[in-house]
């Protein structure tokens, strides 16, 4: 009786071990992100000829140096003297963080420091909208106002500037898609507070939208 629970004990020991290991293997680090690349690519011209929304994504990963330069596009720090971004913002407040998802989880963009901060080690594509092909996308932007950074607007103000800043960013995704040969759509089908649950976000924080990015099919 004794070696039987002796033998329970330990199998019960090895399995814990090895659903420790799996938690652990899965946890997510932090990406160091390429610099930009400022040479290539379509014209201006072009990229507004092709600019558009499409709904069909393949599941291919965005290279890394594709996916650096479409978040520097986004927001990225272009005068690094006076950190000022590639998308203004009202009294440059800088409100939104981008945040990105992946199938291996969560991160937020740092611009200042050229890389991608673990949030979440879950895949929390399908909560970033209600639309089918979201939780296959290879990537899911989403686009964050930190309300502490407005606190001497009032509600109204808020809202208006965050909508219009994230607009900003989400016509930089476009252009760079249009001239990288991405597929691209902005979404607000999103149930925002099982999403703002699942990214953990603080009370005064505040989803405006998410946009989704990949290869087309």
């Amino acid at each position: 009786m004794k070696r039987r629970s002796s033998f329970v004990i330990s199998s019960i020991i090895s399995i814990s071990m090895i659903f420790c290991g799996f938690a652990l293997a899965q946890e997510i680090k932090p990406v160091k992100l390429m610099f930009p690349q400022l040479e290539g690519g379509k014209t201006l011209m072009q990229s507004l000829k092709d600019r558009r929304s499409s709904r069909e994504f393949s599941r291919k990963a965005l290279p890394l140096q594709v996916l650096s330069d479409l978040l520097w596009a986004a927001c990225g720090i272009n005068r690094p003297e006076i950190a000022h971004r590639t998308a203004p913002t009202a009294m440059n407040m800088q409100e939104i963080d981008v945040y990105a998802a992946f199938a291996d989880g969560l991160y937020l963009y740092d611009a200042k420091e050229n890389s991608l901060i673990p949030v979440v080690s879950t895949d929390i594509r399908e909560l970033t909208g209600k639309q089918p092909f979201v939780k296959d996308a290879p990537l899911n932007l989403v686009f964050v106002a930190d309300l502490s950074k407005m606190s001497n607007l009032s509600d109204e103000n808020k809202d208006f500037y965050a909508a219009a800043d994230t607009g900003f960013m989400s016509q930089n995704v476009y252009l760079f898609c249009a001239s990288a040969g991405l597929s691209t759509v902005v979404r607000g089908l999103i149930d925002k507070p099982a999403l703002a649950k699942a990214m953990k976000l603080r009370p005064d924080q505040k989803i405006i939208m998410a946009q989704t990015v990949g290869y087309s099919q």
